[in-house]
């Protein structure tokens, strides 16, 4: 037998009494291995730690990626796209029509002049406005999903332009 079989042999025994060796030690009052189940209970936490959030699966949450940016403000009384707001629809369009299994939800919102009845419609119409440029940019209609918040939901209290200029929006929320 040549040297170098022979080390493999010994290798292959010494690892066999190791597994071996490590077996559990079966003891009367241990249950039979039918009553053990397969798998544990789908209630028992897994081993593996939850996948971690990164910007390069939300680049959305990236302060440095053109996604960051998700507001679109309207003038008083209007639905109407600003033209300095185009890019960024322009943006979220080309990651969504790129990203099919992306979905965001255009949330439209109002300051607090004028009915509630009234500014739930706006809100829905202001939401409407950027879903239309979004499908007209090639975005599937099955990724988008439009509500209105009318004016329940301020994103500044307080009563003068300045806050109800901060109001008026459709945010998009992926």
């Amino acid at each position: 037998m040549s040297r170098a079989f022979a080390s493999v042999v010994a290798l292959a025994v010494g690892l066999a009494f190791s597994v071996v060796g490590c077996a559990p030690e079966v003891r009367e009052d241990d249950p039979a291995p039918s009553a053990i189940p397969a798998r544990l209970p789908s209630s028992t936490p897994s081993a593996l730690p939850p996948p971690v959030e990164t910007y390069a699966n939300r680049p959305w949450d990236n302060p440095g990626s053109p996604l960051y940016r998700k507001v679109v403000y309207f003038d008083y009384d209007s639905s109407e796209i600003r033209p300095e707001f185009v890019s960024l629809l322009e943006v979220h369009a080309n990651y969504l029509a790129s990203h099919p299994g992306t979905r965001v939800s255009l949330e439209g919102h109002t300051d607090e002049r004028g009915a509630r009845e009234y500014n739930l419609a706006l809100g829905d119409l202001r939401a409407q406005t950027v879903e239309r440029y979004l499908l007209a940019e090639g975005v599937p209609a099955d990724q988008l999903g439009r509500v209105s918040f009318g004016e329940e939901k301020p994103a500044i209290p307080g009563h003068g332009e300045g806050p109800w200029s901060q109001n008026r929006r459709v945010e998009l929320a992926y």
